[in-house]
Order: C-alpha cells, then sequence, then structure tokens
C-alpha cells in the first residue's frame, strides 16, 4: 500500500472507530476531528508553492493557511517547493517571503532554500538572513545532488551555526513508489551528520521526515551528538510516538505535518492515539517549537 493510501486508511478508520465508541455519524466526527487539538499549535514543516508532479490539496497559499489555522496552528515554519525544484534559488526565497508576508504575516514563518552545491550559494544564505530576516534555512541534499559527507555540507553547517540559524534538513520527500520514472530520489543517509555535529556545539539542526519507525538505532546517537531536533510526519506503526519516546527526549520531538503533502490530520492522530500526559503533549505542540526558535538570529533581532 502506498504511504498516501496508508495515511488515508489510518484516518478513515479512526473516525469510523472513534464514530462508533461515540456514537457520532462519520459527518459529525469529521466535523468533530477538524477542530483545534484544544491548545496552540506550532507546524514546524509547511510547504508553499507546487509539487511539479502532482496537484495536492491546499496546494494554495490562502487555503492552506486557512486549513491550518481551523487545526489550531498559530504558527507554521515555511518552505517552498520551488526551492527544491527551481535552480533560481535567490528567486524562489524571494517569492517564499513576499507570500508568507502578504497571506500569512505573523504566521507563515519563511526557512529559505540554500543549495551548497550552486555557485555563490554563501550569499543566498547571507539574503536568508539579512534580506529576508528569516530565522533558518531549508535543505533537500537528495534533490540537490550531495551527500551529507560532501565537504560542502560541512561548510554550509558552519555559516549557518554561525549566523544562529536553525537548519532544517529535509530526509525524505517523497514515497518512491510516487516518484516519476526520471526523477528517482532516495532518502537521505544521515549517518556522517553524527561526526559532524560534534564540531558545531551550538547548530540547532531540525530533521525533517527522518522519523520514520521509532526504533531507528540512528535517532539515539544524533541526539547524543548535538542539538536535533525530529518531527512526526512520517512516524509509522501504531502508538509509534510512545514508542520513539523511548529513544528520543520530548524535548527533542516538534510538531510537523509536512503539509499539504501529507494530511494535517494524520500527524494529530498519532499525538491523540499515544498515552502522553498534558506536560508532554503541550511540549511536541508549541514549547519545544518555541524554544528551538527563540535562539535564532531572527528572534534575536527583534528583541
Amino acid at each position: 500500500m502506498s504511504e498516501m493510501g496508508r495515511r488515508q486508511m489510518m484516518g478513515t478508520t479512526g473516525a469510523a472507530a472513534a464514530a462508533a465508541i461515540f456514537g457520532m455519524a462519520p459527518k459529525a466526527f469529521a466535523a468533530e476531528a477538524a477542530v483545534s487539538p484544544g491548545r496552540p499549535v506550532v507546524d514546524t514543516s509547511v510547504y508553499l508553492a507546487r509539487w511539479p508532479f502532482r496537484r495536492i490539496p491546499c496546494d494554495e497559499t490562502a487555503e492552506l493557511v486557512e486549513m491550518l489555522r481551523r487545526h489550531g496552528v498559530v504558527q507554521a515554519w515555511t518552505g517552498s517547493f520551488d526551492g527544491v525544484f527551481h535552480k533560481d534559488v535567490a528567486a524562489a526565497n524571494a517569492r517564499l517571503a513576499e507570500e508568507c508576508r502578504t497571506r500569512g504575516e505573523n504566521f507563515l514563518v519563511p526557512f529559505g532554500t540554500v543549495n551548497p552545491k550552486l555557485p555563490d550559494w554563501e550569499e543566498d544564505l547571507r539574503r536568508c538572513r539579512e534580506e529576508h530576516r528569516m530565522p533558518g534555512i531549508r535543505l533537500h541534499p537528495s534533490y540537490h545532488g550531495y551527500a551529507l559527507d560532501d565537504p560542502v555540507f560541512a561548510h554550509l553547517l558552519k555559516a549557518a551555526s554561525q549566523c544562529g540559524m536553525i537548519v532544517q534538513l529535509a530526509a525524505w520527500m517523497e514515497d518512491e513508489r510516487h516518484q516519476h520514472p526520471l526523477m528517482r530520489v532516495p532518502a537521505v543517509d544521515l549517518a556522517p551528520l553524527v561526526g559532524l555535529l560534534g564540531d558545531l556545539p551550538d547548530l540547532r539542526i531540525e530533521l525533517l521526515n527522518a522519523a520514520h519507525l521509532p526504533g531507528d538505532k540512528r535517532l539515539p546517537a544524533l541526539v547524543k551528538a548535538g542539538e536535533v531536533f525530529f518531527d512526526l510526519a512520517k512516524l509509522e506503526l501504531i502508538a509509534g510516538l510512545g514508542e520513539l519516546l523511548k529513544h528520543v527526549p520530548v524535548e527533542r520531538i516538534v510538531f510537523g505535518s509536512y503539509s499539504p503533502m501529507f494530511y494535517f490530520e494524520s500527524t494529530l492522530l498519532k499525538l491523540r492515539e499515544s498515552d502522553l500526559d498534558e506536560a508532554q503533549t503541550a511540549k511536541i505542540l508549541e514549547a519545544n517549537a518555541r524554544r528551538l526558535l527563540a535562539g535564532s538570529s531572527r528572534e534575536g533581532a527583534k528583541s
């Protein structure tokens, strides 16, 4: 079954079960599930623009913002699919910053793309920080053609750390079974990252779509190596979040839905099905992301 198919099935099965338990008609339960989780949410993994291989629900900014607000999101860290595929990264970042400002000011927080395999990437990093006032950058190594043991990647991490910027690294973007035959892109090999983090004690990095299986042996090693955070979007297995917490401290887990590529509700369901207390839930939904953002150059400029 495809990734999207599994998520649709989980959502449908969960809705049906809850409807039966609470005596709710399916439509009534769907309306109930659409409301916020009862506390503010910071979504650390959102994308604007369009995925080039198919249309996705809510791939228009206004629709995406409305959907996120409906679910209680108060802030969304936002990248751009254009940054993944367009060679003119500077233009993609400028559009992202403008779209966030005009359609989601004080809500959509832009994270620009930097591709260290392109000439003058240092200037793209500077623009993200100084001109667009972005708190961080979002990297897509597998789509931009470099491995994490490439010396230029270490150079980029050091530069971002010195700027006080958050680094978000997309470890995975699309189910391989959905990929175009001429656009086969594997997941990122994260193993070299452990050795790099030891030399960068001030670097704050979030690995997007990296916590796939909660028992992955790489996760504790990454947590010990540096200030590494993980989102929930690609987490699998029933009660997977509870299993993940056996290997990763709750303070290192943030809410990230990977909207609109994934259904927002699927990430929310992972919290609802897990046996978390109020303090743990609050940390994952908002507090951990706020703490992560607090040390960025963008937040520092406000104080």
